[in-house]
């Protein structure tokens, strides 16, 4: 059998690249159906809402095993087939969810569910393959919106499908979906030879070889873990914020207010042209020092909704673009090792979200909101600092074609 054609060095056009992030955003919005409705599904599984509350660490915990041991194969097989596999074994564990007739088999699915919809992972460093290294920056910017706009949509959309039809129906329409997705990228994804080859084992150890190998990724795993820390402490303490006085909104409500991030999806987008210009990291500077301004504002926004939205409007603003311009720097590291990279970076930024969410709870019930904004000024202070100290060598990557490739 002939191995396949590696793909031409430009073939992210516009219509690939919108198709990208809409998958990309599509897998990483499974992760959160189950989040604002778990009263619904409580209700109906007749089962107590703290249990209910497991459903979310499941499907959590799941995607941190599936991006730890299957987003490395990226490396090792052709993608083609990989992405669409993995799209229709996540539409099987949806509609294993939509039948759970229970809270432990929903339990089990959503775990499932986790693991297998890292798809999204997968087509990042994919896009940063099938782009040029002229627009790279600008097609895993777009890709990073799609991802963005998943993850913040997915909340909103799913209170309000489970309102008018039942929380099953969005896990079925999610299955359908991806079945689509799986179809549509099959038949978009240029045949592509595997970037190396090696056991499984000897794949996932390298994991932290990779790491190792170059100081410029430890550092900027570094700076992307406490994004994804600042990040999710906003948004657990926006929850709490939110649903007491003097706002005492209901969850429906409080998902709203996550469509007020999607104003950042346009922006993030076009932070990838930064890096392409050669300024990723001064622009990496200025989206941290936007984030320690939204938690200046955060300080007065405790009885404010409409100070509450622009906060929310910065700090995903600075936080997501920060996030993309790391990407996007890490991709520039090898060509060979780039899904290995992106495993590396996914994992740090959930070990990141872990401690920003509980760090949320404790502290709000030490302080509330205030020790809240006063913990996310302190990180990313420390950010800056970092960002400071790296800038003009430990964060500095060298070129993917240079004579040394990664392992």
């Amino acid at each position: 059998m002939a191995a396949p054609r590696m793909a031409p060095p430009e073939t992210m056009s516009r219509r690939l690249t919108f198709l990208f992030a809409v998958a990309a955003g599509a897998a990483i919005g499974n992760l959160y159906w189950a989040q604002p409705i778990l009263g619904f599904i409580a209700g109906d599984l007749r089962a107590a809402t703290a249990t209910a509350g497991w459903l979310v660490t499941a499907t959590q915990v799941g995607y941190a095993v599936g991006v730890l041991l299957l987003v490395p194969l990226g490396d090792v097989l052709d993608r083609r087939r990989f992405v669409p596999v993995m799209l229709l074994t996540s539409a099987v564990a949806l509609l294993l969810c939509a039948l759970a007739p229970s809270i432990g088999m929903l339990l089990l699915a959503l775990g499932i569910l986790g693991v297998t919809t890292i798809s999204g992972q997968v087509l990042t460093p994919l896009a940063g393959d099938l782009a040029s290294d002229a627009h790279r920056g600008r097609v895993v910017g777009v890709v990073g919106s799609g991802t963005l706009t998943g993850i913040l949509a997915s909340r909103t959309i799913s209170g309000f499908v489970a309102g008018a039809a039942g929380w099953r129906t969005i896990f079925a329409l999610a299955a359908v979906v991806a079945v689509l997705l799986a179809v549509l990228l099959y038949r978009a994804i240029p045949p592509l030879a595997p970037r190396t080859r090696m056991s499984y084992p000897a794949l996932i150890a390298s994991v932290g070889t990779v790491v190792m190998h170059e100081r410029a990724v430890r550092w900027t795993l570094v700076l992307a873990a406490i994004g994804f820390a600042v990040f999710s402490l906003l948004w657990t303490a926006l929850t709490f914020l939110l649903s007491g006085p003097p706002f005492e909104y209901p969850v429906p409500m409080i998902g709203v207010f996550g469509l007020a991030g999607l104003a950042s999806a346009l922006v993030v987008q076009h932070a990838g042209r930064l890096h392409d210009r050669g300024w990723s990291l001064p622009a990496t500077g200025a989206a941290w020092i936007l984030a320690l301004g939204a938690f200046v504002v955060a300080a007065f926004a405790g009885r404010s909704v409409v100070l509450v939205v622009i906060v929310i409007v910065m700090i995903d603003v600075a936080l997501q673009a920060q996030a993309l311009l790391n990407r996007a720097r890490l991709f520039a590291v090898s060509h060979e090792a780039r899904s290995r990279l992106n495993t590396a970076l996914g994992t740090g930024n959930f070990i990141g979200g872990a401690i920003g969410s509980a760090a949320a709870t404790v502290l709000w019930s030490a302080g509330g909101w205030t020790a809240v904004t006063m913990a996310g000024a302190a990180l990313c202070c420390f950010a800056l600092a970092v960002w400071t100290l790296g800038r003009r060598g430990p964060l500095v990557t060298r070129l993917a074609d240079r004579p040394k490739a990664l392992p």
